[in-house]
């Protein structure tokens, strides 16, 4: 039995590193030509992801089974590990957050190099579509993607504001809202305060970044203790019941009672711990 509790667990860590290991076709960036094809074609970028939702779904399964398993042949209790086969199901989801997270994050501190850059590039004679293509290969690397598919886009069509509100939705974010709002405004009435305009935005948004990283800072130290309150008891029912009294206690009706009323009061208090300290996210206003 204990052999074969040892090849699931290997199994479900396989699949887990099978899960995160990134694909070939995830490797290969899109020519030019097949990049021409699709805005001709109206596709959008999102085609995969019903095969990325599976491949998370998988994943999700695989870490249920993994933490199921190793908890099972830590503690020897069912109802123990089935709680941690559970919480390891929401594992990938919380990774997956967290590295969105993150990107969000670089991608707001950018925003100001990509705004010099435009001004730097209008300063320097560019029109505008050179100069936002510019930023696909001197702008910061988080939205070089982004300006890059524009320049494509701009290449096949020729359009600048359609390949502008594509940009827009590409980008998805309150800043690049207000840039191509502003370089739209200045391509079709003109006017000759763009420059003024987009280092005043650079201004407002590096204000914005300074506040918002203070208050991130003091909302860390709130949630990485209400994250420790919460993960400190079943570390220490982890510990207890490698004692064989300790874990007999838990094998009863009444223990597991106690176990499932634990669980639900930590999903619970977790849950309100992230909706109650969340930042509210900048509202997106298109016109």
């Amino acid at each position: 039995m204990g052999a074969l509790l040892g090849l699931m667990l290997g199994i479900g860590l396989l699949t887990v590193w099978l899960g995160l290991a990134p694909t070939a076709d995830q490797t290969v960036e899109q020519t030019a030509e097949q990049r021409s094809t699709q805005i001709r074609s109206g596709r959008v970028a999102g085609d995969d992801r019903p095969r990325t939702s599976l491949r998370q779904r998988q994943l999700a399964v695989a870490a249920s089974l993994a933490c199921g398993i190793a908890v099972l042949l830590v503690t020897g209790l069912a109802m123990v590990g089935l709680i941690a086969a559970v919480g390891g199901y929401f594992v990938p989801r919380a990774i997956e957050n967290r590295r969105r997270h993150r990107e969000a994050q670089r991608r707001r501190e950018a925003w100001p190099d990509v705004i010099d850059s435009l001004v730097s590039a209008v300063r320097a004679g560019m029109s505008l579509p050179e100069a936002v293509a510019a930023v696909g290969v001197r702008g910061p690397e988080v939205v070089r993607p982004a300006f890059l598919r524009f320049a494509t886009d701009y290449r096949a069509s020729g359009r600048f504001s359609d390949c502008l509100l594509r940009l827009r939705d590409d980008l998805k974010d309150p800043v690049a809202d207000r840039i191509v709002e502003a370089l739209l405004a200045a391509r079709e009435v003109g006017g000759s305060d763009l420059g003024r305009m987009l280092r005043t935005l650079s201004d407002f948004v590096r204000q914005d970044i300074r506040l918002r990283g203070e208050a991130e800072a003091r909302r860390s130290w709130t949630v990485n203790g209400a994250r420790l309150a919460v993960a400190a008891p079943w570390l220490v029912l982890l510990l207890l019941s490698t004692r064989t009294e300790a874990a007999a206690a838990y094998r009863t009706t009444a223990g597991m009672v106690v176990l499932v009323a634990c669980a639900g009061a930590c999903v619970l208090a977790y849950f309100l711990m992230t909706k109650l300290g969340r930042l509210p996210d900048e509202q997106r206003v298109m016109l």
